[in-house]
């Protein structure tokens, strides 16, 4: 006749609750590790953020710096957004700030109008830069 048997059942428990006493000594307290929390930080000067230049490109090959127009879309050296760029350039490097650029292209615009932008970003040795398409 089987019954249940109680014997085993207690034997178990004090396994267990042994094995949770041996541990309870191995856990560190919290304030004993060495961590250090994010918390606000302090400048001796104020800090400036890095204005993001938007070149735009639309499908008819028209250039736009921070949307205004520059050059005909005809134009293959774009000289007037070259010239822009270098004083910009300049006066970022005077400043020592880095200049950002993106590019935001219209899916249907030729590559190789993008081409001719990044051209001219590389003459005036400017090197952040990064791509989106316009949503439009």
């Amino acid at each position: 006749m089987a019954g249940f048997q109680i014997a085993p059942m207690i034997d178990v428990v004090f396994v267990i609750m042994l094995f949770f006493m041996v541990m309870a000594g191995a856990v560190k307290v919290e304030n004993e590790l060495n961590t250090t929390l994010p918390g606000s930080a302090e400048s001796a000067s104020a800090v400036e953020f890095v204005d993001e230049i938007i070149i735009g490109i639309s499908e008819a090959g028209e250039v736009t710096l921070n949307d205004e127009p520059f050059d005909s879309p005809q134009s293959q050296t774009l000289p007037r957004l070259l010239e822009t760029l270098l004083r910009l350039k300049q006066n970022a490097d005077n400043a020592k700030t880095p200049v950002v650029v993106t590019i935001v292209s219209d899916p249907q615009a030729k590559y190789s109008r993008t081409v001719n932008v990044l051209d001219a970003l590389a003459v005036a040795k400017i090197e952040t830069v990064t791509f989106s398409v316009s949503e439009d």
